[in-house]
Parts: C-alpha cells; sequence; structure tokens
C-alpha cells in the first residue's frame, strides 16, 4: 500500500496539499481535490486511521459493548442481529462505522470499559443489558466518553437511553388475561439484576393490584432468560396447587421450553395454560399455538439508537440528553385462551 509521501511526489504536490485534499479541507482547489482523490484510488491508498485519530482527536467510529455471556445470546436469539444492521446503516449516514465489542463472562464490566476508554478506539459507546443500579453508568458517567444506554437504570446521572415499555406490556398483558376470566396469572422474569425484570414486575403488579387479582409471590417465577428457563417455568407450574391459569414470559425464548414441557405433560398451551409472551420473534414462528406478544420494530429501534448516538456526539455540554420509552403494540395468537373450565 502506497503512502502520503508517494502520492505526493506522483502528483507533485507538498504532503500539506495532499492531507488537506484527502480530508475535505476546504482551502483546497476542487480540481486539485479531485486529481488527489482520483489518484489516492488508483494507488490503493488508505490513511492510518490511527494516525487520523491522534491528529482530528476522533475515529469516526462508534463501539456496541455486548455481554456475550447472556443467557439469551448464548441460546442464539437474533435481538441483536436485527438491531446492529439497522444501527449501522444509520449511523453510517453520518460517516460513523459500528464496532462490536464484546465483553465475555469472565471479564469484569467495569476493567473492560475502563480499557475502552483508555485506548480511545471509539469515539461513543453503546451499552445494553443495564441493571438496576449499574456501576457501568456510573463509570461513564463520570468519563469524558460519550454513550448511550439501551435500557434504563436507577443509576442517577444525565446520560441517554432508549428502553423497552417493559411496565406496560406487563400491564397490558394482565388486562387482557383478566378480561377472558384468568385470575392465578404467573409471571416469568429473567434472574439476576437486570433492570428489564423490575419494570416488567412493577407493571405486573400494579395491574393485578388494580385488578383485585391474587398477588401471591409463588406466582413470581425468576429462571434465565432462555429455553432452559422456560422449562424451569412450565416444571414449577405444574407442581404448583391450585395452577395458575395462565403465565407471562418476560423473555420470548422462555416460550420454546414451555411449549416442549407442557406437550410432554400431555397439556395443550392456550388450551390448558394461556400464554402471553414478551416480544414477537422470528425464531419463534413455528410454535403452534403461535404465541400471543408484542410488535417490536427492532429496525425502526437500531435506526432510532443510532440518530440518538449522532445527538449524543453532535450536542454541546450541558444540553439535556434525549431519553425514549419505546412502544409496543399487542399481537393476539391462540397460546391466549379463558381459563378451563
Amino acid at each position: 500500500m502506497s503512502g502520503i509521501r508517494a502520492l505526493a511526489r506522483r502528483l507533485e504536490l507538498s504532503i500539506g496539499t495532499v492531507s488537506r485534499a484527502l480530508n475535505g479541507r476546504p482551502d483546497v482547489n476542487p480540481a486539485t481535490r479531485d486529481r488527489v482523490l482520483n489518484a489516492a484510488r488508483e494507488m490503493g491508498y488508505r490513511p492510518n486511521q490511527s494516525g487520523r485519530a491522534l491528529r482530528h482527536g476522533r475515529t469516526s467510529t462508534v463501539g456496541l459493548v455486548m455481554e456475550t455471556g447472556n443467557p439469551s445470546t448464548l441460546g442464539g436469539d437474533s435481538f441483536f442481529m436485527w438491531l446492529v444492521d439497522a444501527l449501522q446503516e444509520e449511523l453510517a449516514v453520518a460517516g460513523l462505522d459500528l464496532v462490536i465489542l464484546p465483553c465475555h463472562s469472565a471479564d469484569d464490566p467495569i476493567a473492560f470499559l475502563e480499557r475502552q476508554v483508555a485506548r480511545r478506539a471509539v469515539d461513543a459507546l453503546i451499552i445494553s443489558a443495564t441493571r438496576r443500579q449499574d456501576a457501568r453508568i456510573a463509570y461513564l458517567a463520570g468519563s469524558d466518553t460519550p454513550f448511550v444506554a439501551l435500557g434504563r437504570s436507577e443509576t442517577p446521572g444525565d446520560y441517554a437511553w432508549i428502553d423497552l415499555d417493559f411496565e406496560t406490556v406487563a400491564r397490558e398483558s394482565v388486562e387482557r388475561l383478566a378480561a377472558l376470566g384468568h385470575r392465578r396469572i404467573a409471571v416469568a422474569v429473567p434472574q439476576g439484576d437486570a433492570n428489564l425484570a423490575h419494570l416488567y414486575l412493577r407493571g405486573y403488579r400494579a395491574a393485578v393490584a388494580a385488578l383485585g387479582l391474587p398477588d401471591d409471590p409463588a406466582l413470581v417465577l425468576r429462571t434465565s432468560a432462555s429455553e432452559n428457563g422456560g422449562v424451569e417455568v412450565a416444571q414449577a407450574i405444574l407442581a404448583m396447587d391450585p395452577r395458575p391459569t395462565a403465565v407471562m414470559l418476560g423473555h420470548e425464548m422462555m416460550a420454546i421450553g414451555l411449549y416442549s414441557t407442557l406437550e410432554r405433560a400431555g397439556l395443550r398451551p392456550g388450551a390448558d395454560l394461556s400464554v402471553v409472551g414478551f416480544r414477537q420473534n422470528p425464531q419463534l414462528g413455528f410454535l403452534s399455538p403461535s404465541l400471543a406478544c408484542f410488535r417490536l420494530d427492532l429496525g425502526e429501534l437500531g435506526r432510532a439508537l443510532g440518530r440518538s448516538v449522532v445527538d449524543v456526539l453532535a450536542s454541546p455540554a450541558g444540553l439535556k440528553p434525549g431519553r425514549l420509552i419505546w412502544p409496543m403494540g399487542f399481537e393476539p395468537g391462540p397460546s391466549m385462551e379463558p381459563p378451563p373450565l
């Protein structure tokens, strides 16, 4: 690969002029800029991005931090693949590239972020799987690295976030089940300190209280956000006396294990136990009966996340960051029926 010196010699221009032309500086004659760009393409010249980053103080790159030990990710959930495709498309419009920064399960999340911030390899970070009290947010809020959280947290600080409307989804699920005649409604949420579980439970409990339904702690099941978690939920329900007539799943991948375990027990989802999933997921399209759940356009969500990152990078210090609760619409399905007689 040819360097900038060879490019300057070929064009009989100074290195400074070639550098300004490559960087789009306005003080370069348009005809000269075209000559430089055409010659650069012919010679296969590529600028040293590390050097440019040092000179300009930016990399034009955004890092998406993914915790690869998450049970749903390990189980093949396609959430992030759909999201990333649209996110990258939106960032490209602003001249930004996206890199995935996988944080493995054995790594300390704060130490991982400290390394990324120290290296200054990206201009902004996106974090996900937010906790109710999230040390990552506290760390980034105290650093000079712009970031956006995909998910809310009770951690104080002025930072931008986008989150799904977990509370409304849970509340509406209870209301729809109660309208069909269900009174003992179980709820399954991911174990651990994920804030989404807290929000989903808060919506469930608010609806149960408002409708005067049984508030039985035994109906709250905590398990992994995976097919195996669904197996555990089904086993717990089958062991209850009296059994709930419906269950709400705080993560849709639980439905696979739940369905298979019910069917092995001679029970059919919908007819014997109503099931409401969280998100409509193409991976669950072959479940029978089809799962009642909530629609989420991951393309639109990814593009909104990209716009939020661009806004954070462009916003002057002191401007209030953008925050958005993302609505989801109910998608009926035969997995939700009146309780058995």
